[in-house]
C-alpha cells in the first residue's frame, strides 16, 4: 500500500511541476501584451515566484522519492498539486482578461476614430459635443468650438490625385493632434472639415488657439516633394469659423450653426482667415474677422 501511495504522490509531484511550468507561458504572453511599466515588472516578480515554487516542488519530489521519511507527509503532494492547478488557472485567466480588455479598448478606439485621419469621428464628436454643451449650459462655464476647412482642397485632388489628397488629410490629422490641447476634442466633421471642441475656453483663448493653428498649418509641408512621382511639396491653408457658448444659444445645433456661418464668411472673405461668430439675441448674430 505504501508503494502505491508513494507512486501516486510522486506522480502528483511530477504532474504538478509540469502544470507550474506550463503556467509560465500565459505570464510570458501577458507580459508581451502589457506596455513597459510597473504592471509588467510585477508580473515578472510573479514569474520569479513561480520559478522558486517549481524549484521547491522538484526538490520535494526528489526527497519524497529517495527518502522514506517523507512518506509520513503524503498530504503535502496533494496540497502542492492543487496549488499548481490554482496557479495555472490564475495565470491563464489573467492572460485572457488582459486580452479581452485590450480587445474591448481596441474596439472602442475603432468606433470613435476616423480611419483615415486618426482623429475622432463624427459619432464620437456628437457625444462629446452634447456632453460639453450640457455642462456649459448647466454651470455657465465657457465652451468654444472651431470649424476648420481646407482651402481649395479639390485642387489638390485634381492636381495630384486622391492618394496625395489622402496623405494631406492623414498628415493634417497628425498635426492637429499635436497643435491642440489634451482637453480639446479634434474630430473629422465631414469631408475635409474638422471640428475642435474646446471646453472651459473663452473667446480670447480660442481665438489665440485658432490663429496658432492657422499659422502652423500655413507653414507646414503636408506632403514632401517626390521627384520620381512628379510631386512638388504640398502646402495648404485653412479657413476657420469660431463660435462660443452664450446664454441665448439654446441647443448644440445653434452653436454649430454659428461656427458654420463664421466659416462660410471666412471662405467668402478670401480664405486663410478666421471669423468669430457671437450674438446677444437669437435674432442678432455678429460676425467678426479675427
Amino acid at each position: 500500500m505504501n508503494k502505491v501511495s508513494d507512486f501516486l504522490t510522486y506522480n502528483l509531484d511530477i504532474i504538478g511541476t509540469i502544470i507550474l511550468i506550463v503556467s509560465l507561458f500565459p505570464i510570458i504572453k501577458l507580459m508581451k501584451e502589457l506596455p513597459p511599466g510597473n504592471f509588467r515588472k510585477w508580473w515578472g516578480v510573479m514569474m520569479a515566484l513561480i520559478l522558486f515554487f517549481i524549484i521547491g516542488y522538484i526538490y520535494y519530489a526528489q526527497q519524497h522519492h529517495y527518502n522514506s521519511g517523507f512518506t509520513q507527509n503524503a498530504i503535502i503532494p496533494y496540497i502542492l498539486f492543487f496549488g499548481s492547478i490554482f496557479v495555472y488557472f490564475a495565470t491563464t485567466l489573467s492572460l485572457r482578461t488582459t486580452q479581452d480588455i485590450k480587445r474591448i479598448y481596441t474596439l472602442e478606439i475603432e468606433n470613435s476614430t476616423d480611419p483615415l485621419m486618426g482623429i475622432c469621428n463624427r459619432r464620437h464628436l456628437n457625444r462629446i459635443l452634447n456632453d460639453e454643451f450640457l455642462k456649459a449650459a448647466r454651470y455657465s462655464i465657457p465652451l468654444s468650438i472651431l470649424m476648420l476647412d481646407i482651402d481649395f482642397f479639390k485642387k489638390v485632388n485634381d492636381n495630384y490625385g486622391h492618394d496625395v489628397g489622402d496623405m494631406v488629410l492623414i498628415n493634417l490629422g497628425t498635426l492637429m493632434k499635436e497643435l491642440c490641447r489634451e482637453t480639446d476634442t479634434v474630430a473629422r466633421y465631414g469631408g475635409e472639415e474638422i471640428m475642435i471642441v474646446c471646453p472651459l475656453t473663452d473667446s480670447q483663448k480660442v481665438v489665440n488657439l485658432a490663429e496658432r493653428i492657422r499659422q502652423k498649418i500655413e507653414s507646414a509641408i503636408l506632403v514632401p516633394a517626390d521627384v520620381e512621382k512628379g510631386i512638388t511639396e504640398v502646402r495648404i491653408t485653412v479657413s476657420i469659423g469660431i463660435s462660443g457658448y452664450t446664454h441665448d444659444i439654446s441647443s448644440v445645433e445653434n452653436l454649430v450653426k454659428r461656427a458654420d456661418m463664421a466659416l462660410y464668411r471666412a471662405k467668402n472673405e478670401g480664405r486663410n482667415c478666421i471669423f468669430f461668430c457671437d450674438g446677444t439675441t437669437p435674432e442678432t448674430v455678429l460676425l467678426e474677422k479675427v
